[in-house]
């Protein structure tokens, strides 16, 4: 355990309280995963953090829980609680406890539920350990009853199974199918963090097949065609795939999905393409049509215009060679004067350029 972590918990205990750290970074410590957001569960109220931290109001986060940071690690510290009642399948109602063993009943997967020690101590009271060496994804307590407080978690399971590699426990993936509904409680926001962390993920096509396996397309409100590829970006993923409108994408998301369709589309990488939509469209949509990154990157670099400011002759240059007034004729020779160029039909030299629009437009 890094002093830096240690001391945080050293300093609830000088102060007379427990902490451990709980959850996500234990079980990545446990696979030998580097992880830099440490989640803290400790008995102290919130006003004993406040003082022990010298934390102001701003530093109170949702439910009663504390961020703090510092140069290497986020720690999210809340106090022992059981969860009462959910609203919108997010807990509103709770009371604080005393015991780190009841807290850990709380959470949603037992390889979640390890806690650790300021003396580097696991503890593990629901085989949380067991399941990492098994490479299980089961259920904390009853499926039923967690599954219900939050349908969220049916998502997270896949993401933990494609993040880690691990299977979904025979019971929990059934029970994932045939109550699949409860996804449909979700907003289309929860839904869309899932799956932008599946499709993340380092065994993104294991979540996507998983996805397919459970047979929850249609309560996600996405269709994965069956010849999906791979694609390190979830974009690329997102670019395969149709989804409801419903899903909230931002502008830039939007455009860069609709261009790596047309990619796609086009179904090849040249000078065109590189130039019309960009070396990073490109990249992501190269690497599902099977063109290597260093194959496009040498490609751009080559490119022999970049934009039309880089074309030796403009607007003006046209009005005077031709002897024409202004019109939307000069945009149809530049936009054929692009064209020939990536193609490699004619160079970009103002007197090969002039003798070209001579040629083929006066």
């Amino acid at each position: 355990m890094n002093n830096k972590i240690r001391n945080v918990l050293t300093k609830f205990e000088e102060n007379g309280f427990e902490a451990y750290i709980i959850g996500g970074f234990v079980r990545d410590f446990l696979l030998g995963i580097c992880s830099y957001d440490v989640d803290i569960a400790t008995n102290a109220k919130p006003k004993d953090i406040k003082d022990i931290f010298d934390l102001n109001n701003s530093n109170d986060d949702n439910y009663g829980s504390f961020r703090l940071k510092d140069s290497l690690y986020n720690y999210d510290i809340t106090t022992f609680r059981k969860e009462i009642k959910y609203e919108n399948r997010r807990p509103v109602d709770y009371k604080y406890i005393d015991d780190v063993k009841e807290d850990t009943a709380r959470r949603d997967f037992t390889i979640n539920s390890l806690y650790m020690d300021s003396n580097g101590e696991i503890y593990d009271i629901v085989g949380g350990r067991k399941d990492l060496e098994n490479k299980i994804i089961r259920v904390n307590g009853s499926i039923n009853d967690k599954m219900i407080e939050d349908p969220l978690r049916m998502l997270r399971a896949i993401r933990f199974a494609s993040l880690l590699g691990f299977e979904i426990e025979a019971n929990l993936f059934n029970y994932i199918r045939q109550n699949k509904q409860l996804i449909r409680t979700l907003s289309f926001t929860r839904k869309k963090e899932e799956l932008d962390r599946i499709f993340k993920s380092q065994n993104k096509m294991t979540g996507i097949e998983l996805i397919k396996k459970l047979n929850i397309e249609d309560v996600l409100d996405i269709k994965i065609p069956e010849n999906i590829l791979f694609s390190n970006n979830a974009l690329g993923i997102w670019a395969q795939i149709e989804a409801s409108s419903k899903y909230h994408f931002s502008n830039s998301e939007l455009e860069k999905i609709e261009k790596i369709k047309k990619v796609l589309n086009y179904g090849i990488i040249d000078n065109v393409v590189l130039y019309e939509y960009g070396l990073y469209v490109c990249v992501i949509a190269g690497e599902i049509l099977g063109v290597s990154t260093g194959d496009i990157s040498t490609l751009y670099k080559n490119l022999p215009i970049y934009s039309q400011k880089d074309i030796c002759i403009d607007g003006n240059d046209i009005i005077e060679i031709l002897h024409i007034e202004p019109s939307e004729k000069i945009k149809s020779i530049i936009f054929d004067l692009e064209i020939n160029i990536l193609n490699n039909n004619i160079k970009n030299e103002y007197d090969e350029l002039r003798k070209y629009i001579i040629d083929n437009w006066r």
